[in-house]
């Protein structure tokens, strides 16, 4: 999938993606470490895909001594 895909994630997408709890996402959220849900409803949240991607990428790079 191209990094400009504006494809819209709920949170179990999200978990399965980075095998992280609902919780813990949360809290990554609240520390500012990861990417911000975007409202959908009165009551859902849904995540960009592509800026998830782009979270993961620079984990993956960060843990390998890789300039991001």
């Amino acid at each position: 999938m191209s990094a400009q895909s504006k494809r819209m994630l709920r949170i179990p997408e999200i978990c399965h993606k980075t095998g992280f709890s609902k919780a813990w996402i949360y809290k990554l959220i609240a520390q500012g470490r990861f990417p911000h849900p975007v409202k959908i409803g009165s009551r859902s949240v849904a995540f960009i895909e592509s800026e998830i991607d782009d979270w993961i990428n620079q984990r993956i790079a960060e843990s390998r001594g890789e300039v991001v």
